[in-house]
């Protein structure tokens, strides 16, 4: 269907023609794109990089500092830095935003460390006098990220594409919950991307933990232990539906994983790597010399809230049942001890 074929009444919320969006976040990018929206979309952020389209033929209206050359320690103390002196990590281009005259403005409150939050898009649209809906998209599990993306459907104007896309997310999420029904964690001391699952054999769902942050260590927090769940494991060390917060190795040591998983935010898989090989030793300091540690592409895969996180539950199901579901496809995951 063209885009520009799409109408609705007018109202709160509804719009007289095509929707002209913009995303203040990498994971709506992904949405809209996904929705077949990907003409309606005018402007990203700096960080919008799935597809690579998005960056690179739409209007930039959010930059930020590249800390592509900067060690995960730095990245921290950079970050702290700025949020205890009441700085921004972003910066809205306020009326290049303007310019583009948006129907509706796809924002986030989640996370300070992963956009703006809205409230700085809705004062700025205030100063400039700019007439644009502005839709939080906040989810906390993984069931809410679905819910997100009826949402951002529903507002735009394609609530019958949101629909199948979800359903069609949920009909993978059953196979491999089929896939693992009864089979065993049991895996072998290969490597690469069809190695060893976990050390748990026989002992019912394999514990894991996910290292969201490496210096210093974060736990995983809001969807991402469901990620663990639907994949067939248990996650440990984890706050489901709560904020990642940092603990220590040792606190995820007592946790008794028999599987670690390093999805640093902001990485994709080469990046996990290098950090998963950090986490090795200290790992084997805190008596965790052969729990197997995998990396896996965080940005991609595990850490921004949208569709792809379909892909993360299929990517941890095939480490932890490998005999039971499809090796995960190149520059998923990767064994690093």
């Amino acid at each position: 269907m063209a885009s520009g074929h799409r109408w609705k009444p007018c109202g709160p919320g509804s719009y007289a023609g095509v929707v002209r969006l913009v995303s203040l976040l990498p994971s709506a990018t992904e949405i809209v794109y996904a929705l077949g929206l990907g003409d309606d979309l005018a402007g990203v952020t700096f960080e919008c990089d799935e597809p690579p389209a998005a960056r690179t033929d739409k209007a930039i209206v959010v930059g930020g500092r590249d800390t592509s050359g900067m060690t995960p320690g730095d990245i921290d103390r950079y970050v702290r830095a700025q949020l205890a002196s009441g700085q921004d990590l972003y910066t809205l281009h306020a009326r290049a935003l303007a310019g583009l005259a948006p129907d509706l403005i796809l924002t986030q409150d989640l996370c300070r460390v992963c956009a703006l939050p809205s409230g700085h898009v809705n004062d700025a649209l205030t100063y400039l006098g700019c007439q644009a809906d502005v839709l939080t998209l906040d989810p906390h599990s993984l069931d809410e990220v679905l819910d997100s993306i009826l949402v951002v459907g529903q507002r735009a104007g394609v609530a019958d594409r949101a629909e199948r896309l979800v359903g069609e997310l949920r009909a993978r999420l059953a196979r491999v919950a089929a896939s693992v029904a009864g089979a065993s964690g049991a895996g072998t001391s290969g490597a690469g991307t069809s190695g060893a699952g976990t050390s748990g054999a026989g002992r019912g769902r394999p514990k894991v933990a996910v290292v969201e942050w490496v210096d210093p260590p974060f736990s995983a927090g809001h969807w991402v232990p469901d990620l663990v769940t639907a994949a067939g494991g248990e996650a440990v060390a984890a706050r489901p539906g709560a904020p990642s917060v940092q603990t220590s190795w040792a606190d995820i040591a007592a946790a008794g994983p028999d599987l670690v998983v390093v999805a640093p935010c902001g990485f994709h898989l080469e990046g996990a790597v290098e950090q998963a090989r950090l986490v090795t030793g200290a790992l084997a300091a805190e008596g965790l010399a052969d729990v197997p540690v995998w990396a896996i592409d965080a940005d991609g895969i595990v850490v921004r809230p949208g569709p792809r996180l379909v892909n993360g539950v299929e990517a941890l199901a095939a480490i932890l049942y490998p005999q039971a579901v499809p090796a995960a496809p190149p520059g998923a995951v990767q064994r690093v001890r």
